[in-house]
C-alpha cells in the first residue's frame, strides 16, 4: 500500500513537473535545479555565478529553505530577481511548490533560473520539479563517500562541482576516488573541482552553463 501511494504522489508530481518545463520552455528559460547536502556551497556558487555572468546573462532565483530567508537577502543584494520558498518541514521542493513560484517570477526577463534546493542528498533527487538540468555540489569537509552512500543523487547529475578544494591540504578527501566513484554510477557526467573562496574552476563551470544556455533541448524530459 506504501508503495502504490508513493507511486501515485510521484506520478502526480511528474505531471506538474512537465508543466512547468513546459512553461520554462515557452519563455526560452534554462533552469537548473541546485542540490546539495547543507553547508556545500549552493548559494556560494549561485553568487559566483551571478558575479561571472550577470552582465551577458539574464539570471534569477529561486530559494528554497525550510525556514528563513537568510540566503534569499544574500541573493537580493546582487540586484536579480528572486523568490523564497519555505517549506515549513517538507525536506526537499516539490513540483507544486515550483509551480506557484513561478507564477512571480519574470520569466520574460531571465534566460537561466536556478533552483536552489533544500540542502538533503537523499528525496531531492526523487521528486523532479521541472528543470533542464540538475546540479549537484559536493564540498570537501563532507568526505568523499558520498556517492556510495547516495547513489540515486549521483546517477541523477548532469554535472558535478566538487566545492571547497582549498581545504584539500587539510583533508583526506581522495578526488580521484571520488570520480571513480562517480563515475561507477553516471558515466557521462561531468566533474569539476571548484573553491568559491579562490574561484578556482570556477571558469570552467561558467562555460558549462553558458554552453547549456546555447544548447538547450525545448523537448527534454524535466527532470
Amino acid at each position: 500500500m506504501e508503495i502504490k501511494v508513493l507511486k501515485d504522489i510521484l506520478s502526480a508530481n511528474d505531471r506538474i513537473a512537465h508543466e512547468n518545463q513546459k512553461l520554462l520552455d515557452s519563455k526560452g528559460v534554462l533552469a537548473i535545479n541546485v542540490m546539495a547536502s547543507p553547508g556545500a556551497g549552493k548559494t556560494s556558487v549561485i553568487l559566483q555565478t551571478i558575479a561571472g555572468l550577470k552582465d551577458i546573462i539574464r539570471i534569477g532565483v529561486i530559494e528554497g529553505d525550510v525556514s528563513s530567508s537568510i540566503d534569499t537577502e544574500r541573493i537580493a543584494k546582487e540586484n536579480v530577481p528572486v523568490l523564497q520558498i519555505n517549506t515549513g518541514g517538507e525536506c526537499h521542493l516539490d513540483a507544486n511548490m515550483v509551480k506557484r513560484a513561478l507564477r512571480d517570477m519574470p520569466l520574460d526577463d531571465i534566460d537561466i533560473l536556478f533552483i536552489e534546493n533544500i540542502g538533503n542528498l537523499i528525496c531531492t533527487a526523487e521528486f523532479k520539479i521541472g528543470t533542464h538540468k540538475n546540479l549537484v555540489i559536493a564540498s570537501v569537509p563532507e568526505g568523499d563517500d558520498k556517492p556510495l552512500k547516495y547513489p540515486l543523487m549521483f546517477t541523477v547529475a548532469d554535472i558535478i562541482l566538487v566545492n571547497k578544494i582549498d581545504l584539500l591540504p587539510y583533508s583526506k578527501f581522495d578526488i580521484k576516488a571520488y570520480e571513480r566513484s562517480v563515475k561507477g554510477l553516471n558515466e557521462n557526467v561531468e566533474v569539476i573541482p571548484v573553491s568559491c573562496a579562490t574561484g578556482k574552476g570556477i571558469q570552467r563551470w561558467l562555460k558549462w552553463v553558458t554552453d547549456s544556455k546555447d544548447n538547450i533541448d525545448t523537448e527534454g524530459s524535466a527532470k
